[in-house]
């Protein structure tokens, strides 16, 4: 059976599937490769304002290949993260549609996302110490951030997993669609549709400044870092043109 990573446009969408049923989309080293060049490749391509990350059904990821992983040292367990932490330092906004397993190195990559969907059979599930692995590629970092310190620690340390529903109460999903593989991703579509329809430049520098902001205390600190990217914003042809279809709407009640 082919195991690949299949990319393919929506619109101004990127979706990149990873595409290997018979080992539940576990990632090999050549298919972590190929995982971050399509991300780099949807990066680079200027249609592209949104990025979508799956795993053909029935699992998400059911993480690194083990064989590859018993091979590896330090060399080898950064080519294993290659492929999510492409995901987590993604320009775009990226989406984690999550219908089945994520295990392991596959909760790494829906952790990597900016924002995760879950089908009814997803499930979040760390694996780490049950195999005599200790966590890699930020795992404990990513946790604690998306579902708070005793959750992830419960996760981590005491081996609990989360279901769908378990996963959208502690906010580590935004919400669960409840129905097949074909409508989570149409969810997850409609969910990148206003990344889409805004200008390119401006989704980019707008989650360029939320991760510039994120680590701050001070709300001064935040609007400096902002003020820049906006009064650009306001200068460009897009702002112009919008705004004045915006109050052309306005005007005649619609």
């Amino acid at each position: 059976m082919t195991e690949q990573i299949l990319a393919e446009r929506v619109g101004k969408v990127a979706v990149i599937t990873v595409d290997a049923p018979g080992r539940r989309n576990s990632l090999t080293l050549a298919l972590s490769a190929d995982l971050a060049s399509a991300v780099a490749d949807a990066e680079q391509d200027s249609d592209v304002h949104a990025l979508i990350v799956t795993g053909t059904p029935p699992a998400f990821c059911a993480g690194a290949d083990l064989s590859a992983l018993g091979e590896a040292r330090e060399q080898g367990l950064r080519a294993v993260y290659a492929g999510f932490l492409a995901v987590a330092r993604c320009a775009l906004p990226t989406i984690a549609a999550v219908g089945g397993a994520a295990v392991g190195a596959g909760l790494n990559l829906a952790l990597a996302a900016d924002v995760r969907l879950a089908g009814p059979r997803a499930k979040f599930i760390p694996r780490f110490l049950e195999l005599g692995l200790h966590p890699g590629g930020g795992m404990t970092w990513m946790l604690q951030r998306a579902v708070g310190v005793q959750r992830a620690r419960a996760m981590t340390l005491f081996g609990q997993s989360l279901d769908a529903a378990g996963a959208e109460q502690a906010g580590l999903t935004m919400r669960t669609v409840d129905g097949t593989h074909e409508e989570l991703l149409a969810a997850a579509l409609e969910l990148a549709a206003p990344a889409a329809a805004a200008p390119r430049d401006l989704v980019l520098t707008t989650k360029r400044s939320m991760r510039l902001t994120l680590p701050l205390t001070e709300h001064a600190d935040a609007v400096e870092t902002e003020l820049g990217p906006q009064v650009e914003s306001l200068a460009s042809p897009e702002f112009s043109h919008r705004l004045s279809a915006m109050q052309a709407r306005i005007s005649s009640g619609k």
